[in-house]
């Protein structure tokens, strides 16, 4: 789905289907991203109350859950995805979440990260902006964080990052309405993410990057993030690379790539 608007959905409605995601009732798509036991589930149901349902991924054994919830004059779905550390891809939980946010392009990706332990969780956080600006962070357990004196400068964590940072306790359902909002701007484009990306490629891996890059776009021109998927290609990512090569994901011309 082309983004020719400024407030049009940004969520590519093909490739969700294939997924098993289907939007006709909802006018934006939320992922729920997250390490594992940082109240992902939690923030999620708060968000949807009895408004959800579980079932598989397709072809896949993992549970999915979504649900909905409505914000002003907008109904939002929202699909929970596993439990994370990174989306390399080892495992099929991690294979699932990436291919989500890489491919059904998801209006707004939340990423609820444990306030206790932030720097081990800020490795998902960071791959996650290496994939799409429409991040909103979630700085879940904060009572936790406070329990243990832990102080966080949220505005400075949310300035690093480039993308909002929203302090929460969701078992208590302390900065939802907080959330809330911040997921609709995103979603709207009333704001625009800024994400602080790592820049630690050498020279010569940038310019293979680049050729990849161009030889990918004239064979799948709605790629979405080709940079990103050219580099995971050079390290020998087969997942993805099966995803280019058969247009099982990607909304792309039925071509072969010799790859």
């Amino acid at each position: 789905m082309s983004n020719n608007c400024e407030n049009c959905p940004s969520h590519n409605v093909a490739n969700l289907v294939k997924l098993g995601v289907i939007m006709d009732k909802f006018d934006y798509l939320i992922a729920l991203a997250g390490n594992p036991n940082t109240g992902k589930s939690t923030v999620f149901n708060n968000l949807t109350g009895l408004r959800q349902h579980t079932g598989n991924w397709p072809g896949k054994t993992v549970t999915r859950a979504e649900g909905g919830f409505n914000y002003g004059e907008n109904r939002y779905k929202i699909v929970d995805l596993p439990g994370t550390y990174s989306l390399l891809s080892t495992s099929t939980d991690e294979e699932v979440a990436r291919d989500f946010i890489l491919f059904g392009q998801p209006d707004v990706t939340v990423i609820v990260v444990d306030a206790t332990r932030l720097e081990r969780n800020l490795n998902l956080v960071l791959q996650i902006l290496e994939i799409t600006d429409r991040v909103v962070v979630c700085l879940n357990l904060m009572d936790e964080a406070k329990r243990h004196n832990i102080e966080i400068d949220v505005r400075s964590l949310s300035r690093e990052l480039g993308v909002p940072v929203v302090p929460a306790t969701a078992r208590s359902n302390k900065g939802m309405d907080e959330l809330l909002k911040n997921i609709a701007d995103v979603a709207k484009g009333s704001f625009k993410p800024k994400p602080r990306r790592l820049k630690n490629h050498t020279k010569k891996l940038d310019l293979a990057i680049d050729q990849l890059s161009e030889m990918l776009l004239q064979h799948f021109p709605e790629l979405p993030n080709v940079r990103w998927v050219a580099l995971r290609m050079l390290e020998g990512d087969q997942s993805i690379i099966e995803a280019v090569k058969s247009g099982e994901l990607g909304t792309i011309k039925k071509e072969e790539v010799e790859v």
